[in-house]
């Protein structure tokens, strides 16, 4: 076997030695990966960090309209969460009208960046993400139509 040739073994055994290193015995946690997913769980902080990642600090409003979907009411208490982890900062500065910014603490922003693999691989798989979730649109419970 030539020397030159990649080992097509290396890959796998790459994310292995990635999968031990991410398994600390952690006091509270499973791993590293139970932590990072406990900051990140709710369904629009990963888009917040992105959002703010990409504009540096913004307003409420800017980051509503960023965000679509999102009421006020899950936006306003994501952002709060967020806030008490670390990993956003809120700037009120104290004016009338009333001018609130938040921006990424060193912390947020590490976690932002570690997220960018997340969204490069669903750029890439998003054809066939779309194709999954269409198809799993038509599927049906017992008792229930195919929803349209």
């Amino acid at each position: 076997m030539s020397s030159d040739l990649p080992d097509p073994d290396l890959p796998a055994a790459q994310a292995q030695a990635d999968v031990q290193r991410c398994t600390p015995n952690l006091p509270g946690f499973t791993c590293g990966l139970d932590a990072t997913l406990r900051v990140v769980s709710g369904k629009w902080k990963p888009l917040i960090l992105y959002f703010l990642a990409q504009d540096g600090p913004t307003r409420y409003g800017e980051l509503r309209r960023a965000i679509r979907d999102v009421s006020d009411k899950v936006l306003i208490q994501q952002l709060k969460e967020l806030e008490a982890d670390g990993l956003v900062k809120r700037t009120d500065y104290k004016e009338v009208p009333p001018r609130v910014d938040y921006s990424l603490t060193p912390l947020g922003h590490s976690l932002a960046m570690a997220l960018v693999p997340l969204c490069t691989w669903g750029t890439e798989h998003m054809a066939e993400v779309s194709r999954v979730f269409a198809e799993r649109a038509t599927w049906t419970r017992p008792g229930r139509q195919p929803t349209l």
